[in-house]
Parts: structure tokens; sequence; C-alpha cells
């Protein structure tokens, strides 16, 4: 397919290389009479929202997106990795994540598989396609192949012979731990009761009755706000969260971020003040050296030394007993010219071991990840117990290997949600389906 698309952009073109950025790009301002940027994925997605002047541009536009969908790499990632018996192994490497301690994708990478948006009733149709290599067949039924292949990558993953998958996941895990860590009671009553938590904070920011958040009324279009306020803005983020997150359209206007921003705030007092404190006592802990804990010991800060060895960390006790590591911490100055916190880590955009700056917010997102990923711990420990072997897990969902006749979902999602000993009154929940195949419900 890929070399049908190649030969398709030297017939529409006449370059010698389609597949070369210079020449591409060359080409697309000779057609349109307009700069073009660079031939990034963004980039291409953006121009093709716009009303491109020349129809053989536009399509030299597509099959630059159809030829640059990376993720179908995982097919040969896939093939390199099959064991003799037809299963894949080595896919999660424990404490693989520094900062957190969450598991780290290794070999097939399937904590970032891409989204299917194919209907689930389509998925067997689409695979068996596939499976026979009618191309043709795919592509008049779905349209564009390799956005189609890009979307049955976790399709790949099947049950062993004989059996079936069970997959359970915690409902917004994150939310509900940074609401229990900070006390902010009205979304900790949220997940208590109807667990709607986007409409209630949108019926929170705008205050609207949460019963006129629902399809068919026109209030129901706030509920994306409250969405991409509830997934963008509990770490101390900016406006800008909420479109480099993905939750809302780049073209939304700054002065209607900044609103959205600042009514989630004055909604979330509890959790402003949350990341304010873990700020500060960072800082004292650092300086002074001298352990201080919060709501009673739920969560200590510490500066831990071996001076002989020439260990130095800033360490956070979390409430079941784990500790953060953070080396080297002393007081700095950010990128903003103030007194930060600064440690010794990888730098996440250069990869590199350096100085780097955290605050507050950035703190209590490791905090909240780091319980997030102990509540799957527990979770993963009692399924094991009780005979549910999970074959991976991802952030916040396992997925259990079965034999078919025995999936045992309700019981997979009970255990999900039991109470945790070391997290008195975290409400969790729980939801799940049964498949032959792994997908996104």
């Amino acid at each position: 397919m890929r070399q049908k698309y190649v030969a398709e952009a030297v017939t529409l073109s006449g370059l010698d290389n389609p597949n070369s950025v210079t020449q591409l790009s060359k080409w697309l301002q000779e057609e349109t009479g307009e700069e073009i940027a660079d031939l990034k994925k963004a980039t291409v997605t953006e121009l093709l929202k716009q009303d491109v002047s020349s129809d053989a541009a536009r399509r030299m536009l597509e099959i630059r997106q159809e030829l640059g969908k990376t993720s179908n790499k995982k097919y040969d990632a896939l093939e390199v990795c099959e064991c003799t018996d037809g299963r894949v192994r080595g896919l999660l490497q424990f404490y693989g994540a520094n900062r957190t301690g969450r598991w780290a994708g290794r070999l097939v990478q399937v904590q970032n598989l891409p989204r299917t948006y194919i209907d689930a009733d389509l998925l067997p149709l689409a695979r068996e396609l596939v499976k026979a290599r009618q191309t043709d067949a795919l592509q008049v039924v779905f349209g564009s192949v390799p956005d189609t292949l890009s979307q049955l990558i976790r399709t790949a993953f099947v049950a062993s012979s004989g059996h079936t998958l069970v997959d359970a996941d915690f409902s917004a895990i994150e939310a509900r731990v940074i609401a229990w860590l900070a006390g902010e009671e009205w979304v900790l009553e949220v997940f208590r009761t109807h667990g709607k938590i986007y409409e209630a904070t949108a019926s929170q920011l705008y205050g609207i009755p949460m019963e006129k958040i629902k399809k068919g009324n026109p209030e129901y279009a706030l509920r994306q706000y409250g969405k991409a306020a509830t997934l963008a803005l509990g770490y101390q983020g900016g406006s800008q969260a909420l479109i480099t997150a993905g939750h809302l359209d780049k073209n939304t206007p700054e002065a209607e971020l900044l609103d959205i921003r600042d009514r989630w705030r004055k909604s979330n007092p509890d959790i402003v003040q949350f990341w304010y404190t873990v700020d500060a006592i960072s800082k004292e802990a650092v300086n002074t050296g001298r352990p201080i804990e919060l709501w009673g010991g739920r969560l200590v800060f510490a500066r831990e030394c071996d001076p002989r060895n020439d260990m130095d960390f800033m360490t956070i006790r979390l409430p079941n007993g784990r500790k953060l590591y953070y080396p080297k911490p002393h007081m700095g100055v950010n990128r903003f010219g103030q007194p930060s916190l600064c440690y010794w880590g990888q730098n996440q955009t250069t990869k590199k071991w350096g100085v780097v700056e955290t605050y507050g917010g950035k703190l209590v997102e490791n905090i909240t990840q780091a319980t997030a990923r102990d509540c799957l711990t527990e979770a993963v420990e009692r399924l094991e117990v009780a005979g549910f072997p999970v074959v991976f897990h991802i952030h916040d969902e396992v997925v259990i290997d079965r034999p078919k006749g025995f999936p045992d979902l309700d019981k997979v999602v009970e255990i999900m949600f039991q109470p945790i000993p070391w997290a008195p009154g975290l409400p969790l929940n729980a939801d799940g389906w049964v498949n032959e195949f792994f997908k996104k419900d």
C-alpha cells in the first residue's frame, strides 16, 4: 500500500522523491502560492482543515498524512517480539518512570497505542479483511488503509487459545486521587454518588443546574469545558494547558481559556491550596532538613542524606509508605527568573541528565500519579490472588486472560473498587468489557 501512495505522489507532483521534505515543501509552495513552514504531522493536519486552493496539493497533503502514520511501525515491533508460541512478552518495565514509579511500556509500547474510532461492530470485519490482505475491500469499507491499520493495532493483542480477555479500568482515577489528597469535598461527593465529574464541573464553573447538562439541551455544550478543565487544570496548568492537552480547539480565544482556568480554580480552592502547600513544604524540607507531615502523616516531606556515599535526596513518603526520590535538591532560579526548587534528573525534552526545576503543581502531579499507580498495584495483587492473571496493564487499566465461559467481569470490577486500607475515604470505581481481542471500550 505504501508503494501505491508513493507512486501516486510521483504521478501527481513529478517529484523524484515525494518523501523529501525539501522537495515536497517547495512543490506545495509553488502549487498553492502559500508558504509552508514545515510538514510535521500537526502542520499537515491543520493545512488539511483549511481551504487548499489546489486539488493536487490537497491530495499530496493527504498522501503525506497517510505515509506519516508511524504508529503502523508497531506491527513490525510485534513481529520482532513474537515468541515461538505466538505470544509477546516483556511489554512492561517495573518502575520505568523514575518520578512516579509507574510501569513503562517497552518493545511494542502498549501504553501508547493509537485510538480506535471504527465502530465496535465493524472491528471483526476490518480484522478479517486485513488478515485476508483484501486491501481494495478494506479501502471501500473503511477509507484510508493506513489509518484503518493504525486503529487496528490494539486488536492485534488477542487472548490465548480457548481464552478471552477481561478488561477493567479505574474510572477517572487521577481526578479521584487528587481530590482525596487535597480534601476537595464537593468532588469527592460527586464520586461517592453519580460520578459524572465532567457535568458536575461544568455546573460548578457556570452555575447551571447539573440536570440541564445532558444531551439534547444547549447546556450540554458546556460539558466539554468541564471535561477539559478536569483533565488539564489539576496540576496548576495555565490557560494553554486546555489546548496542549488536546481538549479544546487551538483557536479558542485566550480570554475564554483564562476564564475557564479562573472559574475552575475558584471552584476547587482545596486543590489550588494543595499546590501552594506542597510547594512551600518541599522548599522548607530541603532548606531545613526537617521532616514535615501533611494531614496526619498521609504525606511526609523530608531531606535524606548520606554524605559518605554522596547521596542526597528530597523524599516524599506516599500514603502507602512508598517514597518518591528527588536527587541533589537545592534552591535555584526557574525559567521565569523566580526562586524555585530544583533537583537533578532527566530533562523530558532533551532526555539528558541535568538540573530540573519544579513547583507545587508538578510535585502534586507526581504524588497523584504515584498514588494512582499504587492503587493499581493493590488491585493487581488482589486480582492475582483471586485467580485472575493480569497479562498486562496500562496506568489505570488491567487486562486479564481467562478461559471462555468464565469471564467473571463483575467479580473483577468488584475487586478493582474494593476499599484500600491505606487510602481511607478514597472513592474508587471501575468498569470493563470482555472480548477475544484488545480494544478501547
